[in-house]
Order: structure tokens, then C-alpha cells, then sequence
């Protein structure tokens, strides 16, 4: 797999180490990301000599979501494809940018057809039989917690920002892994204001294994995959698919079904058209300040209030 552009995948010691690599844009999620992604976890997956996956990303913070120019400030697209997309199919680009135009008529199937595509490829980490451990510097906020949340286990810097701010507007988590990693209350408590936790509160509420000083996180990520490294596949798969049939049977499917039917909803409502014509005219950016400042939460600030 040498002709990756938006991650790097190695594999050494018993452990895959996939990171994201696009450090100049947060490793904002594109199409070509999310496919990188899946090949990649296939990859590991089927390398015998692979007992754990350790997801991490390159530069100031883990994934700051989907990529801001792309996603928002043009109209709704998501980047190039490794493989061109049928003309007219949900991945055209003219396709998504006809789709997102308020004065037509939106198809929300259009909207499903390429948002299902990001949700296979995330849960490609939870599908898979390897374990994966996800490390989290500086921040995972938006479609970064896709990522996140759909590994096994997460160590999560102290400091770390890690939410889902877009439940504020514009957004619904589509791979609905909030509840079963939090339960419900814990859930709504963050997705009904857009709150974020911190490194050391996502511990204390259990989303995170460990939440160690940023200067230890290395350490302690590895010495954790190192000790998964050690157990035999064959037992190592086992208790990742008996675990996984938990939620299985509680219906996850269905939820991540709702939530990405919810999400394409969120960007055609009367408040998600006034966002991407704000990020339009003034830059994701300001518009994202701008929705995050009433909060008192805006950039790193994990404030709630």
C-alpha cells in the first residue's frame, strides 16, 4: 500500500499502526481518507502477524473532523475519490453540490448513499476481529470521534479536547456510538448542548481506558499494545466479537441508521442552510467560532458552563 495520500500504515512487533496524516488540515476526513482508512484495517486484519491496530494521528491533534473547506465551504462535498465515482452516483461531486442547493429539492437518499459509505469505513475499526486502540492528542471533535469511538479501547491525553461540537448545528453523529460508550444520560448530556470532555473527564466517565500527562501518552500507549501484542489472535478475536454482540442484539445497526438519516437532515434544516452559507461567506472557521463563543467553549476550551 505505498500510494497512500492521507495516512501511513506500518506494521512491526505484532502491531499495525495506522496514523492520519494530513497535519496541515487537522486530518480533516475526505473521502479518500475514510477509503485509506478501510483498506488499511483490512490489511491488518489480515495479517496474521498483527494482534493489535494502534489508530493515531500525525501534527497538532487526532482529527478535527471533516475536512472544513471541503464539507462545508464547498457545499457539502468530501474530496476526490481513489476511484472515480459513476457520473450522477452520491458520490459526484456535482451530484452532492446540486443536492445541497436550498433552492432545489433535497434527496436525502442522495445524502444516505454517500454518508453510509463514511460509516462503513469508520466501523471497519469496530468490525474488524484485531483490536484496536485509538491514541488521542490535542483534539477529536466532530466526525473525529467516528473514528475514535468506533476502536476498542481509547487512551486519551489529559489535555485532549475530545466531542461533538456539531450536535450544536449542522451535525448528528452517525455512527450513534455515543450511547453505547457513555449510556444514555451521559450521552445526552453532551449531545444535547455540544459539550466536549476533557482527556482526564472522558476517564472519569469511562469513555477513556487511561488519560495520561501528554508528555507520558507515548509511554503509556504503547505499553498497553504491547501487552495486547502478547495474547494469541485467535483468543484476542474471540473477545472482541463476544463483547461486540452486546450491542449487536441492542440494536446498533438500526441507531446508525437514524443517526445518518438524522445527519443529512441536520445540514438542510433553516439553521444548517444559514451555517454553510456563513462558512461560505466568512470561512468554516469564523463560522465555527462563531457558533461555539455563546458556549464559552470555542477552540480547545472544554467549559461547560
Amino acid at each position: 500500500m505505498t500510494d497512500l495520500q492521507t495516512l501511513t500504515y506500518t506494521a512491526a512487533d505484532g502491531i499495525g499502526r495506522i496514523t492520519l496524516d494530513r497535519p496541515d488540515r487537522g486530518n480533516g476526513i475526505t473521502r479518500r481518507l475514510v477509503t485509506e482508512l478501510e483498506q488499511t484495517v483490512e490489511q491488518a486484519d489480515l495479517d496474521p502477524a498483527v494482534r493489535v491496530i494502534l489508530l493515531s494521528g500525525n501534527g497538532k491533534g487526532f482529527c478535527g473532523g471533516y475536512d472544513l473547506v471541503e464539507s462545508a465551504e464547498g457545499q457539502g462535498r468530501l474530496g476526490d475519490e481513489p476511484l472515480a465515482a459513476p457520473a450522477g452516483s452520491p458520490l459526484d461531486p456535482a451530484v452532492m453540490a446540486a443536492n445541497h442547493d436550498p433552492a432545489r429539492v433535497w434527496d436525502p437518499m442522495v445524502d444516505f448513499g454517500m454518508m453510509r459509505r463514511n460509516v462503513r469505513g469508520f466501523m471497519s475499526l469496530f468490525h474488524c476481529t484485531t483490536p484496536v486502540v485509538c491514541k488521542v492528542h490535542g483534539f477529536c471533535v466532530a466526525g473525529g470521534t467516528d473514528m475514535a469511538l468506533c476502536s476498542d479501547l481509547l487512551v486519551i491525553a489529559a489535555d485532549a479536547k475530545i466531542g461533538y461540537p456539531p450536535a450544536r448545528v449542522w451535525g448528528s453523529p452517525t455512527t450513534a456510538m455515543w450511547a453505547p460508550r457513555l449510556g444514555p444520560q451521559r450521552a445526552k448530556r453532551l449531545l444535547f448542548t455540544g459539550d466536549s470532555l476533557s482527556g482526564r473527564e472522558a476517564l472519569e466517565w469511562g469513555l477513556a481506558i487511561e488519560a495520561p500527562a501528554p508528555e507520558d501518552l507515548d509511554e503509556r500507549t504503547e505499553a498497553l499494545v504491547a501487552r495486547i501484542a502478547r495474547m494469541p489472535l485467535n483468543q484476542l478475536q474471540m473477545m472482541k466479537l463476544l463483547v461486540n454482540q452486546s450491542l449487536f442484539s441492542q440494536g446498533l445497526h438500526a441507531t446508525q441508521l437514524l443517526g445518518t438519516v438524522f445527519d443529512g437532515i441536520t445540514r438542510h434544516t433553516a439553521e444548517g442552510y444559514a451555517f454553510q452559507q456563513r462558512a461560505a461567506e466568512a470561512g468554516f472557521r469564523q463560522a465555527v467560532r462563531e457558533r461555539d463563543e455563546p458556549f464559552g467553549d470555542a477552540g480547545a476550551s472544554t467549559f461547560k458552563g
